[in-house]
C-alpha cells in the first residue's frame, strides 16, 4: 500500500472512532412504571435525542438499575448518570431540600411548586448539600398536595385519625403524627401490598400515584381537602458525567429542562386530574371533606411547631436552616403575588 493510501485509510479509521466517541448514552434510574410523575424525564429524553440527532440518548430504566431509596447512592458512585428520588425517602442525605416538605407550607399550584423548587435548588447551601453525593440538581417533579386513601371507616373529624396506620413520609408524616395517626415510611412500590395485607390502613399520595400504584382498587374513602403538604422529588445528574459532556450535549440537556417541565405540568393538570374524579366514582369511593374550622385547627397544631423543629434540628447540623426557611417562605409569597 502506497503512502497516500495508508494515510487515507488511517484517516478513515480515525474518523470512524471519532464518530463513535461522539455518541453518548446516559442511564437514568426511575422506578415503578411510566406515569405522570416521570413525564418530564421522558420528555427530556425525547428532546435531547432530537436536538443532538440521536448522538446523546437517555436510557430510562424503571427499577432495573437501583431501588428508589438508593438512587442518590447510585448517583454518588457513578452507577448511572441521572436519577429521580424523593427527599423524604432519606432526609439525612438531603436535609436542605426537606424544607419544601414541611407541612402546610402553603403551595397552591404545580407552577408554584415548580418555581419554588427551582429557586431553592439554586441556593449555594442546597447545591453544596447535594454535591456531597456528586449530584447536580436538574429539575423537580412538581406534585399537588397529598391526600389520603384508606380502608375501613372514614375519619369524619381530625379525631378520627387517632391510631390510624398510614404511609406518610417527610412533613406529611409529622402532620399525621400530630393528629394521633401512626405514620410509616415505605417506598411507593410497597404501599399496595401493605394496604392489602393490613400493615397500613391508609396511604398519603398525590392523585397520579394513587392510580399508578393501585391504592384506590380496594379503598373505601379519600380525603378531598386535608392537604397537609407534598414531597419534593428532584431529578439529578452525576456531576462528573454532566461536566464531561460536550458543550453541545450539555446545552441540549440543560436547555430542554423548561420545555420538559412545561410538558409535565400540562399533562398533570390535564390528563391526570381529568381521570382522577371518574376513577374515584367508578369504584364508589367515599369523598371525605373537612370543615374550614377543622383544617384551621389542624394547621395551627402542626405548621408552626414543625417549622420550628426543622429549623432547630437543621441548625444543630450546621446548616443555614433559618435562612433556607425564610427564603422558601418569602419566595412563595412572591410567587403567589406574581402568578
Amino acid at each position: 500500500m502506497n503512502g497516500f493510501l495508508k494515510t487515507t485509510a488511517l484517516a478513515a479509521i480515525t474518523l470512524g472512532f471519532a464518530g463513535e466517541a461522539m455518541a453518548v448514552e446516559w442511564n437514568v434510574s426511575l422506578w415503578g412504571k411510566r406515569r405522570a410523575f416521570t413525564e418530564h424525564v421522558e420528555k427530556l429524553a425525547e428532546l435531547v435525542s432530537e436536538k443532538t440527532g440521536g448522538e446523546f440518548t437517555l436510557n430510562i430504566s424503571y427499577g432495573g438499575l437501583s431501588k428508589n431509596k438508593e438512587n442518590l447512592d447510585g448517583i454518588s458512585i457513578g452507577a448511572f448518570e441521572m436519577a429521580q428520588f424523593c427527599a423524604g425517602y432519606h432526609r439525612d442525605k438531603n436535609p436542605t431540600i426537606t424544607v419544601l416538605e414541611l407541612p402546610f407550607l402553603g403551595v397552591e399550584t404545580l407552577e408554584q411548586e415548580r418555581e419554588l423548587s427551582m429557586a431553592l435548588y439554586a441556593q449555594p447551601a442546597v447545591q453544596e448539600d447535594l454535591a456531597r453525593w456528586n449530584a447536580t440538581l436538574l429539575m423537580p417533579s412538581p406534585m399537588p398536595q397529598y391526600n389520603l386513601v384508606g380502608l375501613g371507616d372514614a375519619p369524619t373529624s381530625l379525631e378520627g385519625f387517632e391510631g390510624l396506620t398510614v404511609r406518610a413520609t417527610g412533613g406529611i408524616g409529622e402532620a399525621m403524627k400530630a393528629v394521633g395517626a401512626v405514620p410509616t415510611s415505605m417506598s411507593a412500590t410497597e404501599v399496595r401490598q401493605s394496604l392489602d395485607s393490613g400493615v397500613i390502613k391508609a396511604a398519603a399520595f398525590a392523585p397520579h400515584a394513587h392510580m399508578s400504584f393501585g391504592t384506590i382498587e380496594n379503598a373505601n374513602w379519600w380525603t378531598t381537602n386535608l392537604n397537609p403538604g407534598t414531597v419534593n422529588c428532584p431529578v439529578v445528574a452525576n456531576t462528573d458525567a454532566l461536566n464531561d459532556l460536550s458543550d453541545e450535549h450539555r446545552e441540549a440537556l440543560l436547555g430542554s429542562i423548561d420545555e420538559a417541565l412545561d410538558h409535565y405540568v400540562a399533562n398533570y393538570e390535564g390528563n391526570t386530574m381529568e381521570r382522577w374524579g371518574p376513577a374515584l366514582d367508578e369504584r364508589g369511593i367515599e369523598k371525605v371533606t373537612f370543615s374550614a374550622e377543622a383544617l384551621a385547627a389542624f394547621e395551627e397544631r402542626v405548621a408552626g411547631p414543625a417549622a420550628q423543629d426543622w429549623i432547630s434540628s437543621m441548625s444543630e447540623r450546621g446548616l443555614p436552616a433559618q435562612e433556607l426557611y425564610d427564603f422558601a417562605t418569602s419566595k412563595l409569597k412572591e410567587l403567589k403575588g406574581s402568578m
